[in-house]
């Protein structure tokens, strides 16, 4: 059963497919977004029921797209990136992160705090 679409915006095609293993794993259909814009028209698009954020994006700073995002969607984003000082992670979650996981992050972290976000559904 699938638990909605996944958008993971990620410009790192080696983080992007970690990402897409997992998270396929734990039900998601996942769709990978390699830039900022890339991700914005996505999330646009597609409806997610979680987005994967990466902070360092070749076009537009993910605290930017984070910010765009919510002018689209509620839905929960987690943000993956290498910023790993307090600050970066309390602007992220000013900009509208629903959870932060600095890289490197071992598998199970992302799997844990994905379920956390957005929980499966249980079947009627």
């Amino acid at each position: 059963m699938s638990r909605g679409i996944c958008l993971v915006i990620e410009d790192d095609a080696d983080i992007a497919d970690l990402v897409t293993f997992i998270l396929s794993q734990a039900g998601f259909e996942v769709h990978v977004a390699r830039s900022g814009m890339e991700g914005l028209d996505a999330a646009a698009a597609l409806d997610p029921a979680l987005i994967t954020l990466d902070l360092g994006l070749p076009d537009i700073d993910g605290l930017h797209v984070a910010q765009g995002l919510r002018g689209i969607t509620a839905v929960p984003i987690l943000m993956l990136t290498a910023r790993a000082r307090i600050s970066d992670e309390m602007d992220g979650l000013s900009a509208g992160a629903s959870g932060y996981l600095v890289k490197p992050f071992r598998p199970r972290e992302l799997r844990i705090l994905a379920d956390r976000l957005c929980p499966a559904k249980s079947p009627t």
